[in-house]
């Protein structure tokens, strides 16, 4: 078995899912994990998909297909790396008054140590009483052995009084389940 990974991009509607789906289906290929979204009513969808490589070389060709009807495909051949494996993973919370440069210096700082993000989930609200738009994040990062996540812990603080936001580690660091 092989695994394949793809984005697709395009102007959302109802059955975009449904018609990936199907096409992943009709080429016997097992639907591994996925991230969707509507963002700035775009679809946006990350899928990785496993079978047999002739079976996956057919839905390449498939997908591909799909740039008749406005999407963008990429797909790329999934690699199996073992130098992550074994780290394990912690989850950072955000939350503070939006302003431009949040991620960068967040993802900087979290390159710096050492740290890989692994998810990146981020909004845009609006505070109750002001209206202000206020920036929530969520970040699971691996990298956190004992002597990392003791540098983790200082880094948060350090970063949460620097950008002026709430900065947690909402969770204590996790092996990976293989």
């Amino acid at each position: 078995m092989e695994s394949l990974v793809f984005t697709i991009i395009g102007d959302d509607r109802p059955g975009l899912i449904e018609t990936i789906a199907t096409i992943v289906n009709t080429h016997s290929a097992n639907w591994l994990g996925s991230s969707m979204a509507q963002l700035g009513g775009k679809f946006a969808g990350m899928i990785e998909v496993a079978g047999q490589p002739e079976q996956l070389s057919q839905l390449s060709a498939s997908l591909k297909e799909l740039t008749d009807i406005g999407l963008t495909v990429v797909i790329e051949r999934a690699v199996t790396s073992t130098a992550h494996h074994h780290r394990d993973t912690q989850t950072i919370s955000l939350f503070g008054l939006d302003r431009p440069g949040i991620i960068q210096e967040i993802s900087k700082a979290l390159a710096a140590k050492d740290f890989n993000i692994l998810d990146l989930k981020t909004e845009i609200t609006r505070a109750a009483m002001t209206g202000d738009p206020m920036f929530d994040g969520q970040v699971l990062i691996e990298g956190c052995n004992d002597v990392q996540s003791e540098g983790l812990t200082e880094l948060v603080d350090k970063l949460s009084i620097q950008l002026g936001i709430d900065i947690e580690l909402i969770d204590k660091p996790q092996a990976p389940s293989d």
